[in-house]
């Protein structure tokens, strides 16, 4: 039976009457896209603020790789994908979304932006190259990763002179993805923001990509790259603030930390000193936001930093990036990196990682896979069919390939609370870090702390109001009030109604204490109405299950929304802590059982049979006396 859940003693209806705040805004109760609040399109009101969903991190056949791997999609093609299109994948397979996004990016590689179109033809400047002949004669799989791996060491900036770029060409692909962005975006119902991948990272593979996107049309002539920053994101910074004195501004986010082998979150700069605070400034001034979830996993920890943590081990891709070498854990996870900034702030008195959350695609497709049971993947005709996923054996050998996309999955979503569906108020949610990440299910996460909450804050229509104007929402600082009282934390989850319910609302807290990271895991709202004996944070099962068989769900006492009124048990005031939400929805089958039950094949014993899709807040950041900083 699906049903609201409230545990006892820190239970709140937080959507008693609250019309507007859970089934109004940017999304319908069912997560899908355009509510019907009766107000013209950006008419929302300021005072809530609503729930928008996208993709900033969607490649077009502008990149490089997406080239190679047979994407001929152009920008054009991604945005009408984006608002509800069908598209036609390389393979010629019809992909779709169940309901359009709300916003999306285009953000193709930097280097060589463009240049593989050009490449493909014989009588371009480029034409004779040895790589364009290999590229043009690719006919297979294999070819076409020959030719990405030969690549690679060209695009990471270790082959010197570059006899193969060519600047006009990358500006004239420039000029074309910022002209299809101006064209469809329409404010408030579908929003577009102008943005490319600076991808930078090590021999390995060590990844230090990121994406940067731009407030609005204002933007440069050509795309900063890790040609002119030499693999060093601070030279990215550097260009960044520049930019932004001449009035061009932007904000970068690093994606898939968890191939970055230890290199995302280090503690010393580019040239191995220490962190100081002039690094930490300009970095919190131009990474405010981290992509947790992709197609390529998720980054929010790993079983070896969080041991205690059960639902650690998910979305877990163990490599580095295009490689077969080992990523690994310490310096590679947004968990650990709360931690170590919280050091930092306690013992140098400054936080580079005071970063909030958002997932995205990562697609080279031109159109994200958000749905495990509708899954093309990411890398065009390289790994359409089961088999080069591996999750099914290979008819002629029945043995499984062994691939690093066989750890992969059907993520990630942006979103974003904002009072309307616009390029200016998006961008203020992420600079003000009022941002969520999902899986790919549009389920939607509140979140708020104050001293003056209570089960009052929420009983009228203006609640949502009241909870902005008594509280810190997600993505700020919570000073101490100089009495010693604990916050209250107001949590509220509500599920996409075309996916399972919700099992569990949990709180992350994290704190260290005498040079020694700590971090618990609190359930602080259960679909199964309790908690384990003996075990007051953690709730019992729900009794949902999953057929992996035929990969039909019972769900149990799975809940359409989850709350919860709640104060940390343990809290103390001298204490410096963050604390985000992650919200964990029933289990479902992976995608790799949805292969097998297709192709009348066990599941693969080695990959996860089923998984639960989840959320997570922003942090918010608990400051104990008046000496933080604040957004």
């Amino acid at each position: 039976m699906t049903r609201v859940s409230r545990m006892p003693i820190t239970s709140l209806a937080v959507c008693l009457v609250l019309a507007v705040a859970c089934g109004g805004g940017g999304v319908d109760p069912a997560g899908d896209s355009a509510a019907e609040s009766g107000d013209p399109p950006g008419a929302e009101s300021r005072s809530i603020r609503n729930a928008y969903f996208g993709d900033v991190h969607v490649h077009t056949k502008y990149s490089f790789d997406a080239y190679i791997f047979g994407t001929r999609a152009d920008p054009d093609d991604a945005y009408r994908f984006a608002k509800g299109e069908p598209l036609t994948h390389a393979a010629g397979i019809e992909m779709s979304l169940k309901a359009p996004l709300d916003f999306l990016a285009v953000a193709d590689h930097a280097t060589y932006l463009g240049m593989f179109e050009q490449m493909d033809n014989p009588d371009s400047s480029v034409g004779g190259h040895p790589l364009s002949i290999a590229l043009r004669s690719a006919a297979t799989p294999a070819d076409r990763s020959a030719v990405f791996q030969e690549v690679l060491p060209r695009e990471r900036g270790f082959v010197k002179p570059d006899d193969l770029l060519d600047l006009d060409v990358v500006a004239s692909a420039w000029q074309k993805i910022v002209e299809a962005a101006e064209r469809h975006n329409d404010p408030g119902n579908f929003t577009t923001f102008i943005g490319y991948e600076f991808t930078a990272g090590g021999r390995r593979g060590e990844n230090l990509h990121r994406n940067v996107i731009f407030r609005d049309s204002k933007v440069p002539g050509i795309p900063f790259s890790r040609i002119e920053a030499n693999n060093n994101p601070e030279l990215l910074w550097d260009w960044m603030d520049e930019q932004r004195a001449q009035g061009i501004d932007s904000l970068a986010i690093p994606h898939n930390s968890n191939g970055s082998d230890g290199w995302m979150f280090q503690l010393t700069d580019r040239a191995g000193d220490p962190i100081d605070k002039a690094y930490a400034e300009q970095r919190m001034r131009n990474e405010p936001l981290v992509e947790v979830t992709q197609v390529k996993g998720t980054s929010d920890t790993h079983p070896l930093l969080s041991p205690n943590d059960e639902w650690a081990d998910f979305g877990i891709m163990e490599r580095t990036i295009g490689s077969d070498f080992p990523s690994q854990p310490q310096g590679s996870y947004v968990r650990e990196a709360y931690l170590n900034g919280l050091a930092l702030e306690e013992e140098q008195g400054f936080n580079p990682f005071r970063f909030a959350l958002i997932g995205s695609s990562d697609t080279h497709n031109a159109a994200g896979s958000f749905r495990e049971d509708d899954y093309w993947s990411k890398t065009g005709l390289l790994d359409i069919t089961p088999e080069q996923r591996g999750s099914v054996p290979r008819k002629d050998t029945g043995e499984y390939d062994d691939p690093t996309r066989q750890y992969w999955g059907a993520s990630g979503l942006a979103a974003v609370w904002a009072e309307s569906n616009t390029r200016e108020d998006v961008f203020r949610a992420f600079q003000r870090k009022e941002t969520f990440a999902t899986t790919g299910p549009r389920m939607r996460v509140r979140f708020f702390a104050g001293y003056d909450l209570d089960k009052t804050t929420l009983a009228g229509d203006d609640g949502i109001a009241r909870a902005y104007a008594e509280g810190v929402a997600m993505g700020g600082d919570l000073m101490a009030d100089g009495t010693g009282r604990s916050p209250r934390f107001l949590v509220w989850a509500i599920r996409d109604a075309t996916t399972d319910p919700l099992d569990r609302l949990q709180v992350i807290k994290g704190w260290t204490e005498q040079g020694t990271h700590h971090e618990m895991v609190y359930d602080v709202a259960c679909s199964s109405g309790s908690t384990v004996d003996g075990a007051p944070h953690r709730c019992s099962d729900n009794g949902a299950t999953v057929d992996v068989t035929t990969c039909s769900t019972h769900e149990g006492e799975g809940a359409s929304e989850l709350e919860a009124l709640w104060q940390d048990p343990d809290f103390d005031p001298n204490q410096r802590a963050f604390y985000y939400v992650r919200v964990l929805q029933n289990p479902t089958c992976r995608w790799s059982t949805w292969d097998a039950i297709r192709a009348g094949v066990q599941p693969k014993p080695s990959l996860p049979a089923t998984i639960q899709e989840r959320a997570w807040s922003s942090p918010i950041w608990y400051v104990p006396g008046h000496d933080g900083g604040g957004d």
